[in-house]
């Protein structure tokens, strides 16, 4: 985590020396997650803005369908998921093959995404798929002894 801060911070103040005033967020829920963001940026003056806070995600996906965006799952949760969600394209067979109570944006932390086209982009990226890998992590003060996850590389192409 002290990693993650000190990289962050370093480009975020280097946005900030570029004229940067705000970072933008695509945060839906998680309380605590936005209030660490907040007080980090907070600390150095950069404001923060959160256009989806509290909105429905199941609406947010399928418009993010609907509007050309392509994503595919890198990251899966063993606990919400199995082997088989990672490296699946987030359409309508996913949303539809989700089990009941996970987050179809998973924003419980069921998994991660990465969008390779978009609307807003000035080309695709272009990748091919890796292998898929599982990785056990134990969590520090956790009763759990360990939890996996399953990841799915992404080469360029």
């Amino acid at each position: 985590m002290n990693e993650y801060e000190t990289c962050m911070m370093a480009k975020v103040n280097a946005l900030k020396a570029s004229g940067c005033t705000h970072a933008l967020f695509g945060d839906i829920f998680l309380e605590d997650l936005k209030l660490y963001r907040e007080q980090k940026l907070h600390a150095v003056e950069v404001g923060t803005v959160f256009p989806l806070w509290k909105q429905d995600t199941g609406e947010l996906v399928k418009e993010f369908i609907g509007l050309g965006f392509k994503s595919i799952i890198v990251c899966v949760n063993e606990k919400f998921l199995d082997r088989t969600f990672c490296g699946r394209l987030i359409d309508e067979s996913f949303l539809s093959d989700l089990p009941p109570g996970v987050d179809p944006c998973g924003e419980n932390g069921e998994f991660h995404s990465f969008v390779f086209d978009a609307p807003i982009f000035k080309s695709r990226i272009q990748y091919k798929k890796g292998e898929i890998v599982r990785r056990t992590y134990s969590a520090p003060g956790s009763s759990e002894t360990s939890y996996g996850f399953y990841f799915c590389d992404l080469l360029p192409a």
